[in-house]
């Protein structure tokens, strides 16, 4: 039976995780709108006050147990600010982050796939799982399992180093990978500890570090768009750094074919700098509109 080509499974894994990534560009900018169009409808309200309904609890009969409260136009304002400037942001890192982990996982588990001698000789895997294995594969993807939730628990710096054992990448080597490295610590920080810097995040933030031990750790917008641009520059990277070591042949026609249609439209190749976007050229009113050269690609199922 013929192996399926591994550069072009990477290549897939790498387009879908740029994708997601350009999803939630646009699902940022689609809440911030919908933030904007309230607080504009509660500006030009006529009455000073606004009740609203909200849930806080559920029945067993799935009827929602509601209570009220009433808002003066200022507060209802203010909690609108406070949604679209804090809380979409935050919430904004903890996908990004989601996607960028999943991205890295899903790259060690085809390469260890296809490489299972990769997994060590020193890696034991209990006596049931073997016994009651119905072939080795599902010894292997046991045993990968288990390498992949230690990967889980790592630091950044001690990921990497397992990576490039994996994968002969560095990842260190990326300078968008030590904005993620902050941006992971970061969402920790806001998942773990209220969203106030401690000694964990200056260790792993490193000079990266945008607090003080004890001082709140700010997410605004700005701070989105930068770790959303890192995130993409890591799936940029990634993708040739891979495609150096397995070749995809999907990727290799779908560029040939880019060029050819740039050469019948403008009469020559039209030069596609793999350079990143500067932050100055990304607001969040175009955030869901990726530059030409980061259109997104269709999704091709790996061959």
């Amino acid at each position: 039976m013929t192996k399926s080509n591994l550069g072009n499974q990477l290549y897939f894994l790498v387009t879908t995780a740029r994708d997601a990534l350009f999803d939630q560009g646009e699902l940022a900018q689609l809440t911030y709108g919908a933030f904007d169009v309230v607080a504009n409808n509660v500006t030009n309200l006529e009455t000073t006050e606004i009740e609203i309904s909200f849930p806080v609890g559920y029945r067993a009969d799935h009827t929602a147990i509601l209570s009220q409260k009433k808002y003066t136009k200022e507060e209802l304002l203010q909690r609108y600010q406070f949604l679209a400037h804090q809380q979409m942001p935050i919430n904004g890192i903890a996908q990004l982050v989601s996607i960028s982990e999943t991205l890295l996982g899903d790259i060690v588990r085809n390469v260890i796939m296809r490489y299972p001698q990769k997994l060590g000789n020193k890696r034991s895997v209990q006596l049931s799982t073997v016994l009651e294995a119905q072939s080795l594969e599902e010894i292997h993807l046991k045993a990968m399992d288990t390498l992949l939730n230690e990967l889980s628990y790592k630091s950044p710096n001690e990921f990497s180093d397992s990576f490039k054992e994996l994968t002969s990448i560095t990842l260190l080597e990326c300078p968008a990978f030590h904005k993620y490295i902050e941006m992971k610590a970061t969402r920790d920080i806001h998942v773990h500890n209220r969203g106030v810097s401690n000694k964990t995040y200056l260790k792993k933030a490193g000079s990266h570090a945008r607090a003080k031990d004890g001082q709140s750790l700010p997410v605004d917008i700005p701070y989105f768009l930068e770790s959303y641009e890192a995130c993409i520059q890591i799936t940029e990277w990634l993708e040739q750094e891979l495609d150096e070591r397995w070749h995809s042949t999907v990727r290799e026609s779908i560029r040939n074919n880019s060029e050819d249609n740039a050469s019948k439209n403008n009469g020559s190749t039209e030069h596609q700098s793999s350079d990143a976007i500067p932050l100055s050229d990304i607001s969040l009113e175009d955030i869901a509109k990726p530059k030409k050269q980061r259109k997104k690609k269709t999704k091709t199922p790996a061959a």
